[in-house]
């Protein structure tokens, strides 16, 4: 992730190195060679995936795209919260390195499961998640796709009674915690010293919470970025918020397309563009040229 950014730009180079130092780990190694087993670690994959995507956030700035407002899902608010002004990039990346490791020690401590509901009404959803006891809603991604979490058991329990319902699908995630419920608490508890006395900054542009699906003023920040970790990430709601703003183009900076498809699913009017390396950079130079 972001060799070729790297290569083309040295401004993209110095978040890396800005990244490391802030996070205590030789990211540029780990994003670039890997190997994936310790890339996709909990406490390594957070700070990796911010890195990356504000290095990619350097990039696009060269060609002088400003945005509207910022949006991000889960650990990508504090690349939105750089991006849009209220934290520089080491100490969002400090900040990240730290939720990394406390989520990574949460999860250790109060073992869960998630899983990806397709095909239900989110209503649907929510009500055996009430029913059964001990899972959440965790992520709603889109129309028709639900992220549960929760205990192991719940989680099971919840599959099945999603697939007798029509369920399209139930896909286990390979993650090693319930993210995004109560059992991660311990996390929230553990950060929330170092997100309360970060250096905050003015919002220089609006950034909506997918807490709340609003927008966020900025003494309520450290707030949201603590119940962020055990609330649902409503970014279905978001998105709808958004666009009742009138925005019509989003760009999703940083490694893959999964959010670019997502929106796709929430709203087919819109147009939506992945911006992760040179050659992808170079379309969304067309896009505003």
């Amino acid at each position: 992730m972001g060799r070729d950014l790297v290569e083309a730009f040295p401004e993209c180079e110095a978040v890396f190195v800005d990244g490391s130092e802030a996070a205590g780990l030789d990211l540029e190694r780990l994003c670039f060679d890997g190997p994936l087993e310790e890339l996709t670690e909990t406490a390594i994959q957070q700070p990796a995936l911010v890195t990356t995507s504000l290095a990619c956030l350097r990039a696009v700035e060269r060609l002088g795209v400003v945005p509207t407002a910022v949006v991000g899902h889960s650990v990508g608010e504090y690349s939105a919260l750089a991006a849009a002004g209220a934290l520089s990039v080491r100490d969002a990346i400090a900040l990240v390195g730290e939720r990394g490791r406390a989520t990574a020690n949460a999860a250790a401590a109060s073992p869960g499961a998630m899983a990806a509901v397709l095909g239900l009404d989110d209503s649907m959803v929510e009500e055996l998640c009430a029913r059964i006891g001990g899972v959440w809603p965790a992520n709603y991604n889109c129309p028709g796709q639900i992220v549960v979490s929760g205990r192991k058991d719940s989680v099971e329990e919840l599959a099945a009674a999603a697939t007798a319902q029509g369920a399209r699908r139930v896909i286990t995630l390979r993650v090693t915690g319930a993210f995004h419920s109560p059992l991660v608490a311990s996390a929230a508890r553990h950060l929330e010293p170092s997100v309360r006395s970060a250096r905050w900054q003015s919002l220089r542009i609006p950034f909506l919470s997918t807490v709340t699906a609003d927008f966020a003023a900025q003494p309520d920040l450290p707030r949201l970025l603590l119940e962020q970790l055990t609330a649902p990430v409503r970014f279905t709601q978001a998105v709808a918020r958004l666009v009742a703003n009138g925005v019509d183009l989003f760009v999703e900076i940083g490694p893959g397309q999964v959010l670019s498809g997502l929106i796709k699913r929430c709203d087919r009017s819109v147009t939506a563009i992945s911006v992760g390396d040179t050659a992808s950079l170079e379309k969304l130079e067309e896009v505003f040229a």
